[in-house]
Order: C-alpha cells, then structure tokens, then sequence
C-alpha cells in the first residue's frame, strides 16, 4: 500500500487551519479567564476552576488535622469547610462573578456565609452518612459531599447573591 503524498498546498491549509483553530482556543481561554462576563456557564467554569483551589484548601486541611493532628474527622471537616469558604468568597466576588445583587458587602459577606454554613451541615451530614453507613473512607465521602455541595452552593449564590 502506497503512502499518499501531501501536496505543498495542502499541507500549508492544513498548518493554516491548525492556526487558526489555536487562535480561536486562545480566545475563547482568555475570555473564560480573564474578561468580565454576564454568562451563566462562564460563572459555572470559573466557580468549578475556583472551588477546586478552595476545595484543596478545605480537603488538606481535613487530611492534615485529622491525619496529623488527631481531630476527630467531622471537627476537621468542619473547620476545612469554613476556611475553604473563604477562599471561595474571596474568589466569587474578585473574578468568578462580576454583578452583585446587595450594595452592603459586609451583607453579602454574611449572607455568603450562611450559604456556606448551610453547605458545611449537608457536607457534615453526607461525610458522616457515606464514612459510617456506607462504609467509604472518609476522604472518598469528601469528594462525594463536596460534588454535591458545590452544586447546592453555586446555584443558590448566584440566585442570591449575584447576576
């Protein structure tokens, strides 16, 4: 079987196309990362991209008091949960959402919490149910509760909070 041989032509189309579709890419990147936007799912990227840095902050913390420091796991869970939260405050308002519903920040602030202590008692309710009646390793149950608590959290701060 013969190789089929490229013309000059052809390949520089080919090279041109590739280009051109990495050009777009970068656009579409830059746009998601660093332009203001009104879009939905641009907030929903932006808050996954986020919560996973805040995410990491909150998992370590439970691995390193629990694992380090012999805090019981819920109580690590916990204080994971809240510092992590701040970090996802800290985020939302300088770069994952652009409008704000309330004028009064310390408001806001207060009110994101308590979105996020709402989370942090399903998180608590769903680490304990998954690690004592499932039977999954308690850091597994974590990735299963903060799955379903970003959810919950993205949806009602961006109802309530922002536009």
């Amino acid at each position: 079987m013969r190789e089929k041989k490229f013309s000059v032509r052809e390949i520089v189309s080919f090279i041109n196309l590739l280009v051109i579709q990495n050009l777009k890419n970068i656009t579409m990147i830059r746009k998601l990362f660093l332009y203001k936007s009104d879009k939905t799912v641009v907030h929903l990227l932006r808050s996954i991209f986020s919560s996973n840095i805040a995410f990491s902050v909150d998992i370590g913390l439970l691995a390193l008091l629990t694992e380090v420091f012999h805090i019981h796991y819920l109580i690590s869970a916990g204080v994971g949960f809240i510092i992590g939260t701040t970090v996802s405050y800290i985020l939302s308002i300088y770069w994952v959402f652009n409008r704000r519903r309330l004028q009064n920040k310390h408001l806001e602030y207060w009110i994101f919490i308590l979105i996020g202590l709402t989370g942090a008692g399903l998180n608590e309710i769903l680490i304990w149910f998954f690690t004592e009646h499932v039977h999954i390793f308690y850091l597994f149950s974590k990735i299963i509760s903060g799955s379903t608590v970003f959810f919950f959290n993205f949806f009602t701060r961006k109802y309530v909070l922002f536009r």
